[in-house]
């Protein structure tokens, strides 16, 4: 398959063909795209008269460094599925504006209504440019909101939060309104922002940003996404659907892209698309694994938010030397 040319404008628009089921088969295994199943929270049973099924994708990374034809077959692989609704967490695009026009392709070809939150390289490149193509996409975009929508004779809630990494999550906004009489869904590129969630009456909430830590072998993963980055949700499902132990429960998705090596390795890692049937109860279907306990922090972490606003500001600051040395060249080119 030809891949499409970038969004600059120079090469035209992306290549507008499907891929055929033998090529999606081909993608699929080639670059490890697994489809997993789970089942909803307990209280969805007793507030559904029957499932409704939720797509989940997450870090796309449309840009230079993943495929394009892998996104595209997750794509297929997720219509395919015919869920009801589909939501991304977050990090749609790569490091930059140039793959908007790939981005939009990619997100109309989706069979189903598609709700999602930014991720931090969605700031990074400029979330307003991101969310402009995301919604001339038909995408909607929960932006510390919640919203409604109707599937067949029933109801489902979504609250959408902002990306936590750069400093825009606000969960008082996303909250107000929201009510707890109905089947609700969260989304948040940050899973650790779940923990507060739960205790606001969303029982299961939807994220990403780990990639699963993409090398899974060894437990390499818990060393880098855990200790390292601090994370104490690193890949899958997290918490407890019965509210026993906890109040609510959490799944990190394993992404699609990446935003620094495309290179996966172990089972974990794989790349994923994600279904979860709201409605049908834990147990009573075969899912990829049980829900986990949470990754015990390092003993030198310091506050979330802090490290989170300390990252950010090294990425401004890097991001500013790059930009004050290219008007630098460009104004010595031009004397």
């Amino acid at each position: 398959m030809t891949l499409p040319p970038t969004g600059s404008g120079d090469d035209g628009p992306p290549t507008r063909r499907r891929l055929h089921r033998a090529e999606i088969a081909e993608v699929r295994e080639k670059h490890r795209i697994r489809l997993r199943r789970f089942a909803g929270h307990g209280r969805y049973a007793e507030q559904l008269d029957r499932p409704i099924r939720v797509a989940h994708l997450t870090d796309m990374h449309v840009g230079l460094v993943t495929p394009f034809k892998v996104q595209l077959a997750a794509i297929e692989v997720t219509n395919r599925e015919r869920p009801d609704v589909v939501v991304i967490t977050g990090d749609f695009v790569c490091h930059s504006h140039a793959y908007l026009d790939e981005l939009g392709w990619l997100m109309k070809r989706i069979e189903a209504p598609v709700f999602g939150v930014l991720g931090n390289h969605d700031y990074w490149a400029g979330g307003a440019e991101v969310q402009k193509a995301l919604k001339r996409a038909g995408v909607e975009m929960l932006n510390n909101a919640n919203t409604t929508l109707q599937i067949g004779s029933q109801r489902l809630q979504l609250v959408g939060l902002d990306d936590a990494y750069t400093g825009h999550a606000n969960r008082r906004k996303a909250l107000k309104g929201m009510r707890k009489d109905l089947p609700t869904l969260g989304l948040s590129h940050i899973a650790e922002e779940a923990d507060a969630l739960w205790d606001s009456g969303v029982p299961l909430v939807l994220s990403g940003h780990t990639h699963a830590g993409q090398l899974t072998v060894a437990r390499l993963n818990e060393w880098t996404i855990g200790r390292l980055a601090k994370h104490r949700y690193i890949h899958g499902l997290y918490g407890s659907r019965t509210g026993e132990e906890q109040p609510g429960a959490v799944y990190v998705g394993a992404g699609i892209g990446a935003a620094v090596m495309p290179l996966r390795m172990g089972d974990r890692g794989s790349r994923e698309v994600t279904m979860f049937e709201l409605g049908v109860l834990p147990g009573d279907l075969a899912e990829h694994h049980p829900e986990q306990a949470a990754h015990a922090p390092a003993p030198d972490t310091i506050d979330e938010d802090e490290e989170r606003a300390a990252a950010h500001a090294r990425f401004l600051e890097r991001k500013a030397k790059k930009q004050n040395g290219w008007r630098a060249r460009l104004k010595a080119r031009n004397q």
